[in-house]
């Protein structure tokens, strides 16, 4: 297995060298090119068990997560379950073929619902422990009066309602993932920690550490002798997304990149990540941790020196480069999360909304500045001109901001100003890699389309 893994992983390096050297903070490229490294990543999201050591095997692509199974002497141990009672149980039954002992015990690294939403599939019936962290399911922080705007933006991120001639991939997981039982198998932990911990499970030496990143309730599992390392979803092979598009309170990147850090001082031999393919090899899989922290440090040094100068959120995003010695990593290409969102998120949750531009302390309404920038331009029909000769020179963001000043004039065909729009959305779209912001831009057109 591990042969072909390796092989599967230096393809991937030379896309990423040949045509995805990140040294701009766009994830914009060619069509033909978005489209052949979105389909060479879903390399990932093979179904397939993976032996990452005698006694440990690992579920890719029976849901967006990994499971993993451990073989004690008389149990196994799991480590997360994934979305919910009918993806576990497929993963469950081909654990099946190596190991027909029963489950004794379920470690959650993190509470997010496609790893916990299985459990009882795993359970089956009995009676185990379930081990968590005492902070779990804290770390969500959004009030529920956005809910609705919550599964909106859900929807937009990972294209739930995407026809499949627009489907990609999620950067993390397969386009398409079972997901009608979501949740319905959770079971809540019997045990909590919040500091290390170890135990022995059916013979099986584990130890625990709380691990904040993607999550505050984050831990990561290390197993000392087969020297396996469970990150949870503090490491996949995609750029961290340190901000999530469809919105989330703020990530602390620091205590992320030591986290990763962390576990990076272990030397693992294997690396299973929360999502994609498991690294194999002890020179490989440490280089990816150590590799990830200083990649996520990076961003969030040099968005600090950006603020400190006075910058606003755009520019020191559009300026944040990676070390030369990072940039063509496969496990750091921006499938997933950007440089350029992590940074306005560093900037927004450690400064705030204002940028320290007085120009934006009182705003004109979006109204007004469109009905301005159509004076400049000579009129409502000029300013329409402008788009167009946008769209023709391939200008598709300036084509998008032009379309939404159009939006706000009373004084114009409205229908065609939507249809303009939504050409410009899916010009962007087609020229994305980065796999949320293309089913975002996908799924928007769409809403527009069918008048939402």
């Amino acid at each position: 297995m591990a042969p072909l893994m390796n092989l599967r992983l230096c393809n991937l390096s030379i896309i990423v060298s040949l045509f995805c050297a990140p040294l701009s903070a766009s994830t914009l490229v060619e069509p033909e090119l978005a489209t052949s490294m979105l389909q060479n990543h879903e390399k990932h999201f093979e179904k397939r068990i993976v032996k990452v050591a005698p006694n440990v095997y690992t579920a890719v692509g029976y849901h967006g997560a990994t499971t993993s199974m451990i073989v004690g002497d008389d149990g196994v141990i799991i480590i997360d379950t994934l979305m919910g009672p009918t993806s576990a149980s497929n993963a469950l039954n081909d654990f099946r073929k190596y190991s027909n002992k029963p489950v004794k015990a379920i470690i959650y690294t993190h509470s997010h619902g496609d790893h916990t939403g299985g459990a009882a599939s795993f359970a089956e019936g009995n009676k185990i422990e379930v081990i968590g962290h005492s902070n779990m399911g804290h770390h969500h922080g959004t009030d529920k009066s956005l809910d609705t705007v919550m599964r909106l933006r859900d929807i937009r991120q990972f294209g739930r309602l995407l026809p499949q001639e627009e489907q990609s991939n999620r950067g993390v997981a397969a386009a398409v993932t079972i997901d009608h039982d979501r949740g319905k198998g959770f079971i809540a932990p019997t045990f909590t920690i919040s500091k290390p911990h170890k135990v022995t499970i059916s013979g099986v030496d584990i130890e625990i550490y709380p691990a904040a990143g993607e999550t505050n309730d984050a831990m990561f599992v290390w197993l000392p002798q087969q020297e396996v390392l469970f990150s949870g979803d503090n490491f996949y092979q995609a750029f961290p997304n340190l901000y999530a598009i469809r919105g989330t309170p703020y990530r602390d990147v620091r205590t992320w990149a030591n986290s990763v850090a962390q576990m990076a001082e272990f030397e693992p031999s294997v690396l299973v990540g929360g999502h994609t393919t498991p690294i194999i090899g002890q020179d490989s899989a440490t280089t990816a941790l150590q590799d990830y922290s200083e990649a996520i440090q990076s961003v969030f040094e040099q968005t600090t020196a950006g603020m400190n100068k006075g910058w606003d959120p755009i520019t020191v995003a559009q300026s944040i480069e990676l070390p030369k010695h990072l940039q063509n990593k496969p496990y750091l290409t921006e499938f997933y999360g950007t440089r350029a969102h992590a940074s306005r998120a560093i900037y927004a949750g450690m400064l705030g909304w204002f940028d320290g531009n007085p120009t934006n302390l009182n705003p004109l309404s979006h109204k007004q500045s469109a009905e301005n920038i159509a004076k400049l331009a000579g009129g409502s029909a000029e300013l329409f001109k402008q788009f167009n000769d946008a769209m023709k020179t391939e200008n598709y963001q300036w084509a998008l901001v032009l379309a939404d000043h159009l939006s706000y004039l009373d004084n114009i065909d409205q229908q065609a100003v939507k249809k303009s729009k939504i050409a410009a959305l899916r010009a962007m779209a087609a020229r994305e890699y980065n796999a949320p912001n293309r089913n975002y831009y996908f799924t928007y057109a769409n809403e527009l389309e069918q008048g939402k």
